[in-house]
């Protein structure tokens, strides 16, 4: 008379295979058994995106919860006399803090005798998630960190010394892009 879910929600970027949760069935039989499957019809419209191993609900994708933030799936119960229930059942998807991804390159440009403050390179890093901004940085004592500034919020990277070819031929530096998640991801 009734199928149910042990969990209905998971959050984005699970593996495939994983288990979302345990079907049960309610039958007035007591002690049958029960085979479960998804089937077509209303409600079965994200059923490929799921399996059913006995009695587990796993994840046939990795779900992007930007892409997508539920699942409905339609599933049949059947007894061991061949008596069956269909159930409808909607998947949530829940909302994970993910890293920034740089999308600029790595390496810039400045012309010899450049004055302080001269632009060598802009810094940019993407981030997926809803709302999200980034924070750039240059990460403290690797390499040339001292000799350049970055603003924390355009990535650009000026220079605090004049350009000076015959004393320093290029510059080495890290920069950070840290997202506002909580907690906050870094690239």
């Amino acid at each position: 008379t009734d199928i149910t879910l042990s969990n209905n929600s998971i959050a984005e970027n699970t593996a495939i295979n994983s288990v979302v949760g345990t079907l049960s069935t309610t039958d007035v039989d007591a002690g049958d058994s029960f085979t479960y499957s998804l089937v077509s019809g209303t409600g079965g419209t994200d059923n490929a995106s799921f399996t059913i191993a006995g009695s587990k609900l796993n994840l046939a994708i990795v779900p992007d919860f930007e892409n997508k933030t539920s699942y409905t799936i339609r599933v049949k119960s059947t007894d061991g006399a061949g008596l069956s229930f269909e159930q409808i059942f909607t998947i949530v998807i829940t909302n994970v803090n993910e890293a920034p991804l740089f999308t600029s390159g790595s390496t810039g440009s400045v012309p010899e005798n450049a004055a302080i403050s001269t632009g060598i390179y802009t810094s940019i890093a993407t981030d997926v998630d809803a709302n999200a901004t980034v924070a750039y940085s240059i990460k403290p004592s690797v390499g040339d960190a001292g000799l350049v500034s970055i603003n924390a919020s355009t990535g650009a990277v000026t220079l605090l010394a004049s350009a000076n070819f015959e004393v320093k031929s290029s510059y080495t530096f890290t920069v950070v892009a840290t997202d506002n998640g909580n907690p906050g991801l870094t690239a």
